[in-house]
């Protein structure tokens, strides 16, 4: 067994003091609930020093390291990440230092894995569970997150969930459901351990990889559509974090986000990116549209939504992209939005959503029952993938079946 592989007890990490900069602070309202009006008003605010909401990013198994690693690379500011696995040799090759890498149930497996087996990971992860609850001290959020059907992730993600949980933290679960290819031994088992989780988290995100085959090219190779699985759990981590972690056009409490974020439930996510004319307009439809999004989000209880531009980002598109969303969800959902600039992305805007409180996986309204419930999202394919900019010319309108029903 490497050395390099932490296997001693964890230290609590210290939280971060930064000094507070003067910004701006926007706040985008509906002055009514008449369709299509938004308005956003920008009121300076001043506060003295604060402690940083400690956010750690936990990736669990196979799958979740490597999302991990994905976000690592991205450079992200004011998350902490860890990696923990039963595979000794899979934590050698990640982008984390020793210190943040876990060998979980060392006597168990031998550094070896969990041979594909849900109870393996789950006994190893509690044979450690004292480093896994040194891990989680002193975090106000942690995000558990895994490829859903495997060993190690199926069953060692809802103990680490669960350990966060019980120690107050703020616990979101990202984690994906396997391709059809991969098997039915897999899928089952993924479902059970989505079950599982469920009870485990405040909210819990599943992506079915299946849904991601409508976005990408029929030519696309096998490593390539697991590598897009993989960004996606990166994209959710990082459409829930920026706006807490990063300085914006709108900044966004941490409290803000745990009022519409905890004991949430089931929750789905969107995503759009658009460039050109009407950028913003046509990157909030394709959220709302996007194939991962099983059921419309005038169903969900609250919504968390980011918007991400480079130093073009405008308010009036700020207020544009609100206007698709606001107009489509519930009047009485809690909805909590910010918007970061980011110079990578001149010329485009992201948005990622999050739309939560959809009820546990078994209930009517839950994830469980969303694919045999409910029929798939017609507009899944017309924009994903694509630049409405150009295939739609300049003026974009909100399909009807899209529109908040009255």
């Amino acid at each position: 067994m490497s050395n390099s592989i932490h296997n001693a007890r964890a230290q609590p990490c210290h939280k971060l003091s930064l000094k507070a900069r003067p910004a701006a602070s926007v706040a985008a309202h509906r002055s009514s609930r008449t369709r299509h009006q938004v308005k956003v008003t920008a009121q300076a605010s001043f506060s003295p020093q604060y402690d940083s909401a400690n956010i750690k990013v936990i990736g669990v198994g196979g799958g979740g390291s490597n999302a991990v690693n994905r976000m690592v690379a991205g450079d992200p500011m004011g998350i902490e990440f860890w990696v923990v696995n039963t595979d000794a040799q899979a934590l050698d090759s990640s982008a984390l230092p020793p210190e943040k890498c876990v060998q979980l149930g060392s006597k168990l497996t031998r550094g070896l894995g969990a041979g594909g087996n849900p109870e393996i990971g789950e006994r190893a992860a509690k044979e450690s569970r004292d480093v896994i609850e040194d891990m989680v001290a002193g975090s106000d959020m942690v995000f558990v997150t895994a490829g859903m059907g495997g060993g190690t992730g199926s069953g060692a993600a809802p103990i680490v969930a669960s350990i966060a949980k019980e120690a107050g933290v703020l616990t979101v679960g990202i984690v994906t459901l396997p391709f059809s290819f991969e098997g039915r031994r897999r899928t089952i088992q993924a479902t059970e351990a989505v079950n599982h989780l469920q009870a485990c988290v405040d909210t819990l995100i599943v992506i079915p990889n299946d849904k991601l085959l409508s976005a990408v090219e029929k030519n696309t190779p096998v490593t390539e559509a697991f590598r897009i699985a993989d960004d996606i759990l990166r994209q959710g981590v990082r459409g829930i974090s920026d706006i807490i972690t990063l300085p914006g056009l709108i900044n966004v409490d941490f409290a803000d986000v745990r009022a519409v974020m905890a004991n949430a439930g089931s929750s789905l996510m969107g995503m759009g990116v658009a460039s050109g004319k009407d950028r913003a307009r046509n990157a909030a439809i394709m959220a709302i549209s996007s194939p991962l999004l099983e059921v419309g989000i005038e169903r969900a209880t609250g919504i968390v939504w980011n918007i991400t531009g480079g130093s073009d980002l405008t308010l009036f598109e700020v207020n544009e992209a609100a206007e698709v969303i606001y107009d489509l969800v519930d009047p009485n959902a809690n909805l909590i939005f910010g918007a970061v600039i980011d110079p990578e992305l001149e010329g485009e805007v992201s948005i990622t959503l999050i739309a939560t409180g959809f009820g546990g996986i078994d209930s009517p309204g839950g994830i469980g029952g969303m694919a045999d419930d409910y029929a798939p999202n017609p507009a899944s394919n017309q924009y994903m993938g694509q630049n409405l900019a150009d295939t739609m010319g300049s003026t974009v309108e909100i399909p009807s079946f899209l529109r908040r029903r009255n």
